[in-house]
Order: C-alpha cells, then sequence, then structure tokens
C-alpha cells in the first residue's frame, strides 16, 4: 500500500470510529494530534468527511443499518472509491489546497476540567486551548467555522491566524472576536474577564451582535464585562502574564486583600479556605504560590500575621 493510501485508510478509520457512540474527548484529542501532523492527513479526512455526509451515497450501498456492524462494511466498500476520487482530484488540483466544506457542520466537542485540573486542547486549525481550574468548554473548530463556548471556568488561547476566518469565543452574553492573538477569557457567571497578552480583541454584547463593539482592547489590557458594562483596565504586559501565572501551577497575589486571595486558593482545592471575621479578610498579601498547596500558604498566614486556624473536615477558618 502507498504512503497515500495508507493516510486514506487511516483517514477512514479515524471517521468510522468518530461515528461510534463510545467516541471521547481522549479520541478527539488523538484525531486532532494525527490531523496536525501534515496538511495531507488535513485533506484526506475532510474529503472524507464531505463525502460520508452525502446522505444518498450511504443509500446508495444498499446496507442494512440495522446490522449490527454496519460501519465496518460501509468502510469495506465505500474507502476504495472515495480514496481512489481524492486521489484524482489531487491530481487534477496540480497540488492546488482543497478544502471542501462539510455539507453539516460537526457537532460541538465537549471538554472539561476537575477542580485543580489543567489540560491543554490542541484544534485542527493550529490554534490551542488551555483550561484551568474547574472549567468547561465546546469546541467547533473545522472547515466551516472557528467557534469555543466557554460554559464555565477559565481558558487561554492562541490562536493561529486565518484570513478571512475569524476565531470567536462565547462566554455569557459576550463574545469575543480574533483572528490571530493570545488571550485569555474568565467566566464566573455572566461575569466575563478578557486579558489579552498578544494582538487584539474585540468584545460585544451578544444579544447586539448589530451594535458598536463593547470594546477593542489590544496587549496588556484587561476588560472585565457585566451586565451592560465593560470596565477597561491598562495593565502592563507582564501583569497580564502574571495574572496567567495558573498555567505554571502558581498564583500571584500583589497587595491582594486575604479574601480574594482565599477565594483564588478556593478554585483549585477541595480543601476550602473560610474568613471567619472582616478583619482577616482585610490583610493584605503578597507573593507567589502553589495554587495546590493550601495547606503551606495557611502556616504562612499563621506565621506572618498570626492568624488563627481551625480545621474542620474539608474547611480551614481563618479569623484574627
Amino acid at each position: 500500500m502507498s504512503p497515500a493510501s495508507r493516510i486514506e485508510q487511516t483517514a477512514a478509520e479515524w471517521l468510522v470510529r468518530r461515528e461510534e457512540p463510545s467516541w471521547s474527548s481522549d479520541d478527539q484529542l488523538a484525531l486532532d494530534s494525527w490531523l496536525e501532523q501534515s496538511f495531507a492527513h488535513k485533506a484526506a479526512y475532510w474529503r472524507l468527511v464531505h463525502g460520508w455526509q452525502q446522505a444518498d451515497r450511504i443509500a446508495s450501498l444498499g446496507l442494512d443499518l440495522a446490522d449490527p456492524a454496519p460501519r465496518s462494511k460501509i468502510l469495506t466498500r465505500w474507502w476504495p472509491a472515495a480514496a481512489a476520487a481524492s486521489i484524482a482530484g489531487l491530481l487534477l488540483l496540480g497540488g492546488v489546497e482543497f478544502r471542501p466544506r462539510p455539507s453539516v457542520a460537526p457537532a460541538p466537542t465537549h471538554f472539561s476540567t476537575s477542580i485543580g485540573g489543567r489540560k491543554i486542547i490542541p484544534l485542527v486549525d493550529g490554534s490551542k486551548v488551555e483550561l484551568n481550574t474547574a472549567t468547561v468548554v465546546r469546541t467547533a473548530v473545522n472547515d466551516v467555522r472557528r467557534e469555543v463556548w466557554l460554559d464555565q471556568g477559565e481558558a487561554y488561547f492562541e490562536v493561529a491566524h486565518l484570513s478571512g476566518r475569524p476565531f470567536i469565543v462565547h462566554a455569557g452574553d459576550r463574545t469575543v472576536t480574533v483572528l490571530g492573538t493570545k488571550f485569555s477569557v474568565r467566566r464566573e457567571g455572566q461575569k466575563v474577564t478578557v486579558s489579552v497578552v498578544e494582538g487584539r480583541v474585540k468584545i460585544d454584547d451578544a444579544a447586539k451582535p448589530d451594535a458598536v463593539p463593547t470594546a477593542i482592547i489590544t496587549a496588556g489590557d484587561v476588560a472585565i464585562a457585566q451586565g451592560a458594562s465593560t470596565l477597561l483596565s491598562a495593565k502592563s504586559q507582564e501583569g497580564v502574564e502574571a495574572a496567567l501565572a495558573w498555567r505554571d501551577g502558581v498564583l500571584n497575589f500583589d497587595h491582594t486583600s486575604l479574601a480574594d486571595a482565599a477565594a483564588e486558593f478556593n478554585r483549585y482545592n477541595s480543601k476550602q479556605l473560610v474568613i471567619a471575621d472582616p478583619d482577616a479578610g482585610e490583610i493584605r498579601v503578597g507573593g507567589t504560590f502553589r495554587a495546590s498547596n493550601v495547606d503551606a500558604f495557611v502556616r504562612l498566614l499563621h506565621d506572618a500575621y498570626g492568624l488563627r486556624v481551625t480545621t474542620k473536615l474539608n474547611q480551614v477558618a481563618l479569623s484574627s
């Protein structure tokens, strides 16, 4: 079997596997990784997707879909003809990139992390998404569209530039649109925080898509949107990167109230910090801390400020 035929065979096997009910997020990551290896992989896969989604092609095979193994028959009988057509198409195109558009866009794929977890998702367009703790996203990145829905949590995006194909992130009642850049989006209910590391992003009110953009922010800027309001804060690029220290598993605090610092630690740990009185909550703290080591943080608070520590089950109460 020639290298081209092996690629077509592998693409067909991926296509069949993706139709199975047992398809998982790990399977999707493996497929995305295979697609990223070369343009030949992408071209073969999307050609077969285009053919697979033509209902008349499947119907013309005359298969009994009640058969317990219909998809293996489809693969055996349909793939050689599809592969031959694909190779002929490449010859006719003379090396010109061929990007068929599926007749029906694939459904979004779900990804999530648990408390304290992180995950990197490579996308077929060359972009990648890094999920922070307790985050849920849905991705639909293909030849039809480039969209991600941030249902909860926080994610960092490195978006590949594709002229004329915007990358859109939906977060609550805001949409964030870019062509190619690096930025993060954090969603807490309907509060959405966008921090830009590189490039430029546009933030719109999803309920008013034709209105003037809510904000256009560039590297070093932070936008906090909630309801009808959007607060813009011009920070240094170093400040934005410090806020993204979670990508290295750490938290950075700079004259931060203990109440806010405790809330940050609680995002990453099942052991929750409870501020028992207002005076303790107003204490200002600074430094870099391992996000998963809440016990070390509590010890430092006790040693530095003399706070009383009361532990009960998975709660640690701090009081002055």
